[in-house]
């Protein structure tokens, strides 16, 4: 198990929270991005849109364990879930009729996390 050494109360509270709906729900894949938010910032995802743009498909759910960046263009609708997101970024998957969610509001739709992708 990856110790924490971050000092920011919100992800310290995120990976505890992940770990714990891994456990219950038995979804092996929220204890992968929890393990991955628990990396030093330096080693945490830096995804671009034109990253996200070319691994995925209309209407496909996307998690990053970190940021998602505003650089290239989404032609596509795909559900992005990360830590944190670009002002850039969320306006162009507003604009592509995508949406940015938080990981509380995807494990609310699909607690089990099937059909999700981890990028970065």
């Amino acid at each position: 198990m990856r110790r924490i050494k971050t000092t920011n109360p919100e992800l310290i509270n995120l990976i505890r929270f992940l770990k714990k709906r891994a456990q219950e729900d038995d979804a092996k894949i929220w204890r992968a991005v929890a393990d991955r938010l628990s990396k030093p910032r330096q080693r945490r995802a830096a995804v671009n849109l034109s990253r996200l743009n070319r691994h995925t498909q209309a209407s496909e759910t996307v998690v990053v364990p970190g940021k998602v960046l505003g650089v290239g263009i989404v032609d596509h609708p795909i559900y992005v879930a990360a830590f944190a997101f670009s002002e850039k970024a969320k306006s162009k998957i507003s604009k592509a009729k995508g949406k940015c969610l938080t990981f509380e509001e995807l494990m609310k739709k699909n607690p089990k996390g099937t059909k999700v992708k981890i990028i970065g």
